[in-house]
């Protein structure tokens, strides 16, 4: 089963932090944006396998973002 998960990138003094807004465990920090995208994929898929050896729920990834405008 394929399912879709929401990642999160934060700008930080060493590069960026990846978090996945559904399964806030699954998080990772990378140099370069891209560096960070693939750690964390790498992250996700070591996760899952960790939760299935466990015989964990994996959380299903269902998420809506919204960015909402204001003025500051």
């Amino acid at each position: 089963m394929l399912s879709n998960y929401t990642a999160k990138y934060t700008k930080i003094k060493s590069g960026y932090m990846g978090q996945l807004i559904e399964w806030p465990e699954v998080v990772t920090e990378g140099k370069t944006l891209e560096d960070c995208r693939i750690m964390l994929r790498d992250a996700l898929q070591e996760m899952v396998k960790a939760y299935k050896k466990q015989h964990k729920e994996i959380p299903t990834g269902r998420a809506l973002i919204e960015q909402i405008p204001v003025e500051v």
